[in-house]
């Protein structure tokens, strides 16, 4: 009998400084922290959350979680 593998799911974690913390809008596009991606949203919100603490006396760095699989198979979202 074949071993079926867990489906990915892969998340993208990224952050950066923003120009207003109230909107979306990185002050430096090259500057941004790709923190990596992951098999699934548990591995993802880890990191996140690792990232985001480290931050956190910055009031305009943001740290995100973005949905690789839903763009990868958009039909499936």
């Amino acid at each position: 009998m074949e071993e079926q593998k867990p489906k990915q799911l892969l998340h993208l974690v990224f952050g950066g400084e923003l120009t207003n913390p109230g909107a979306v809008d990185f002050k430096d596009l090259d500057s941004l922290d790709i923190v990596g991606i992951f098999p699934d949203y548990a591995s993802a919100l880890t990191a996140w959350r690792s990232k985001a603490q480290q931050t956190v006396d910055n009031a305009h760095m943001r740290y995100f979680i973005v949905h690789m699989h839903r763009l990868l198979d958009p039909e499936k979202a």
